[in-house]
């Protein structure tokens, strides 16, 4: 696949857990907890797992919204490489036009007392876009791409459905023509309706431009849609991480295979084989010795509860987090395939 554009080794972020009288440290909350992966010019990685996993905290720590607690998150652009995690303000100011993100809330991430011209034009004076004719007529092209009229430019956010909003809330981030987008769960708030439009749309926008997507999300037939290639998280860790259609036919984490189980299915005369899933995710601040899925997997030994798996490669491009990864028959979602197909 060549170099990748973005290279992420042992990515952590821990989070300080305070108490007592003087308020001193007595914990660590492990938001992330030794991420890896490359992210490839021109593809969309997604990042999966329940509410907790620390989806999000990967896409902000990547951008430095978030400081990383330790790691290495090289960024190479035009032959040069950047490391991004310990950059200073002044190091990391011009490498954010390449590096933007789409949020997931458009009604919250979009300032109603701004007009679409003024978010959509803001990044570009930010980046020394002084002439406002130069502005309006990238803004009016940005929106152009996202289908929206010129008629938009001096509406608020108000005025607008959720769906319109997260064109504007994407136009925002194509401003400045990135290479990089980090798209966090962007159509979970929206109508089930104009999810579609916004994923298509997002689709044709990679193609036209180029685009790398790191997308973020939950609703896995959402990111079958869209991606290339899926890491699965659990617990700060990715504990698989394979191309779209090998994760999904074929996985190989037992974690992986409860989140296929519990993808709906658009007929009420059919159903997946159920997959128990017990109790609820590890807590991040006290996860459980050894594997973390330990408590929860009904494949589990006493070797898995007292060593932490590694992250291996079992085939070429699928990495899996488990001990018995070799011996264990999950099941995935090929027969709903096949029958679709027919």
């Amino acid at each position: 696949m060549g170099k990748p554009l973005l290279e992420v080794r042992n990515l952590t972020k821990h989070f300080p857990l305070t108490g007592g009288f003087f308020n001193r440290v007595v914990g660590q909350v492990r938001a992330v907890d030794g991420v890896d992966f490359d992210l490839f010019p021109g593809e969309c990685l997604a990042l999966v797992g329940e509410s907790g996993s620390g989806k999000t905290t990967v896409g902000r720590t990547l951008l430095r919204a978030l400081a990383p607690t330790a790691g290495s998150v090289r960024l190479h652009l035009d032959g040069v490489t950047h490391e991004l995690a310990t950059a200073t303000t002044a190091a990391l100011r011009p490498l954010r036009r390449h590096l933007q993100m789409v949020f997931q809330d458009p009604y919250a991430s979009l300032n109603p007392r701004m007009t679409v011209f003024e978010l959509v034009g803001e990044p570009l004076l930010i980046h020394g876009m002084r002439d406002r004719g130069a502005r309006e007529a990238r803004v009016r092209e940005t929106l152009t791409q996202v289908g929206l009229p010129d008629a938009v430019l001096n509406r608020y956010p108000h005025a607008f459905s959720g769906g319109q909003r997260q064109r504007i809330g994407i136009a925002r981030a194509l401003a400045l023509s990135p290479r990089l987008i980090v798209a966090d769960e962007p159509v979970s708030a929206l109508d089930v309706s104009v999810q579609a439009q916004v994923l298509n749309l997002l689709a044709e926008l990679q193609r036209s431009l180029g685009l790398t997507y790191l997308f973020i999300a939950h609703d896995l037939s959402v990111v079958r849609h869209l991606a290339d290639r899926v890491a699965v998280l659990y617990v700060g860790k990715i504990v698989e991480l394979a191309a779209v259609e090998d994760l999904f036919t074929a996985p190989r984490h037992p974690y992986t295979e409860a989140l296929l189980a519990a993808m709906p299915i658009a007929d009420p005369h059919r159903a997946r084989p159920a997959v128990p899933l017990p109790g609820e995710p590890a807590d991040p601040a006290a996860p459980p010795p050894g594997c973390a899925f330990h408590p929860r997997c009904r494949y589990a030994s006493p070797l898995c509860r007292g060593e932490v798996p590694a992250l291996r490669e079992l085939a070429p491009g699928h990495q899996v987090r488990c001990h018995h990864a070799e011996v264990t028959h999950l099941h995935g979602v090929e027969e709903e395939t096949a029958q679709d197909a027919k």
